[in-house]
């Protein structure tokens, strides 16, 4: 049975275009057209200047002033990018029940919970056709478990949530770390966007191989910079940002006082906004979270809602404290605020498709898809429903960030949400009767204000694009079709924002997917056959 159920699956994957040709006309031939990225070829398109494939096939960028360039997004997704996402073996197989199937589904993810962990997998609960009516949420909270349905389809695998309003499915990790030893402090005066080195003022009881922690303050001085001190909603003040913003990295090499990581940084460091104190770097040993989880091919449908945000609403799934894991092949009915990543890195969330029957109601808006997480990959995702950001992030997310190819249709918007966000890619998105927004929110919320730097909108279609220029980073729009919009802050009629970068502005450009590109450059082309391409 087990390898029927494998190569069901693997059918399943082969299958999955011709599906979505089916069903989705218009997101598939976006999907061919993009499937022949790993060549670069697009002799016919226009070349931008700030991504360019050079003389000898490489990928050459324009420099800002200071040295900043648009990032390598190609980090973003399981395992770093480029790495297929394994079939964990099944080890407990389920039949729907009338009544509530949650502590059945629930015993069975336990039971394989407490399985030993064997090259990081424990193993995988299949659940077969049928509906599986649930109360409560069903929780994953070991790792190497996955939860896996019969297919996506009516016909397949429906948990249908029912009860009081819950998540679907939570996975959740808790993450802590414990430093080691003292601080030290970097002593350039400026390091610019993807740098992987920079130099402290001393390396003493750091090693390559260390994961080390790097603390941006958040001063008085580089929030005044940014405008952001001047914030006001009722007559009161707004606080945009509190605390530090820290990544997280891996020493890759140390020659003299001078770091490499790994993982390129995802924002500047001007010492003349951050000093004092400074940014520091912290040996750190990171303890606990969740590896190798998953939920994949399944319905999850909830009844027809409406409302505002701040009521209970059923929603999808939640991923927190976990990396390396992935939802793919999923279907979401009606639900709100559907998927949040948060606290998470190197996940994959691919065709996932979300369809609201209603709209929400309320100036205040939903988001569908939360990217608040690092190396983050949402490959061939869907949604249509209207009233809705479609993809927003919350505060201090430090990517990598992507979109890939995908399709969201109805009246909503793509918009990074608050307190700044950095380095997301909007690769080969269509937003027909929607927005990309890469802007400063000011005062909405409690004080959201720059939401949004060192992002990318690559080869898109929206019906505008608000690209706005944060001081000191910069937003792109390139290749893009769609009109521009240039506004004040919000509740403010001047002055207008300055706008950020457009490039070959209606007019698509080569390479056909940035992602693809950078991947294919970074891990060769099998890399790229990896991710489905």
């Amino acid at each position: 049975m087990q390898s029927l159920n494998c190569l069901l699956y693997c059918l399943t994957l082969l299958l999955w275009p011709l599906v979505q040709i089916h069903a989705q006309g218009n997101l598939s031939a976006n999907n061919n057209r993009h499937s022949e990225d790993a060549s670069l070829s697009g002799a016919s398109r226009r070349t931008s200047q700030w991504v360019y494939q050079n003389g000898q096939g490489k990928l050459s960028y324009k420099t800002l002033e200071r040295g900043d360039r648009i990032p390598d997004y190609s980090y973003a997704g399981y395992k770093g990018g480029g790495v297929a996402i394994p079939l964990l073996p099944v080890k407990i197989t389920l039949s729907p029940a009338a009544g509530d199937n949650t502590d059945a589904i629930q015993q069975a993810i336990d039971a394989v919970s407490g399985m030993p962990l064997v090259n990081g997998s424990r193993g995988a609960v299949l659940l077969q056709p049928g509906i599986y009516d649930c109360e409560r949420p069903l929780v994953i909270r070991a790792s190497g478990v996955v939860l896996r349905g019969s297919g996506a389809g009516a016909d397949g695998t429906v948990i249908r949530m029912t009860g009081n309003p819950h998540a679907c499915i939570t996975i959740t990790g808790m993450v802590t770390a414990q430093p080691i030893g003292d601080a030290v402090r970097i002593t350039d005066s400026y390091v610019p966007v993807n740098a992987s080195s920079f130099t402290v003022n001393e390396t003493g009881g750091l090693a390559p191989g260390d994961t080390i922690r790097i603390t941006r303050p958040v001063t008085p001085a580089w929030v005044h910079f940014m405008g952001m001190d001047q914030l006001t909603r009722d007559g009161k003040q707004q606080t945009w940002i509190s605390g530090d913003i820290v990544i997280d990295r891996v020493i890759k090499s140390i020659t003299h006082n001078t770091i490499t990581v790994g993982l390129p940084l995802t924002d500047n460091y001007d010492a003349r906004y951050l000093n004092p104190p400074g940014v520091t770097v912290s040996k750190v040993t990171l303890r606990g979270g969740l590896f190798q989880t998953g939920i994949e091919d399944l319905r999850m449908a909830a009844p027809d809602q409406t409302g505002t945000i701040n009521e209970a609403h059923h929603r999808a799934f939640t991923m927190k404290g976990v990396r390396d894991s992935w939802a793919r092949n999923i279907e979401i009915q009606n639900t709100i605020n559907s998927v949040s990543i948060s606290d998470a890195k190197r996940i994959t969330v691919e065709r996932v498709r979300i369809t609201h029957t209603m709209p929400t109601v309320g100036s205040a808006k939903p988001a569908d898809l939360n990217g608040s997480g690092s190396q983050l990959l949402f490959n061939q995702c869907y949604i249509k429903g209207d009233n809705v950001f479609y993809f927003a992030t919350g505060p201090k997310v430090s990517g990598p960030v992507v979109l890939l190819h995908c399709t969201f249709e109805g009246n909503g918007w793509i918009q990074p949400h608050q307190r700044w966000a950095t380095v997301l890619l909007v690769d080969g998105c269509n937003v027909p009767d929607g927005g990309i927004d890469f802007m400063n929110r000011g005062a909405m919320g409690s004080g959201h204000g720059w939401a949004i730097g060192w992002a990318v909108a690559w080869n898109c279609k929206a019906r505008s694009y608000l690209n706005q220029q944060p001081p000191g980073a910069a937003n792109w729009v390139i290749g893009s079709q769609g009109a521009h919009q240039q506004r004040a802050r919000p509740f403010d009629k001047t002055p207008l924002l300055e706008e950020g970068i457009y490039d070959a502005a209606g007019e698509a450009v080569t390479p056909n997917s940035l992602y693809l590109a950078q991947l294919a450059e970074r891990l060769g082309a099998q890399a790229v056959k990896n991710v489905g391409y």
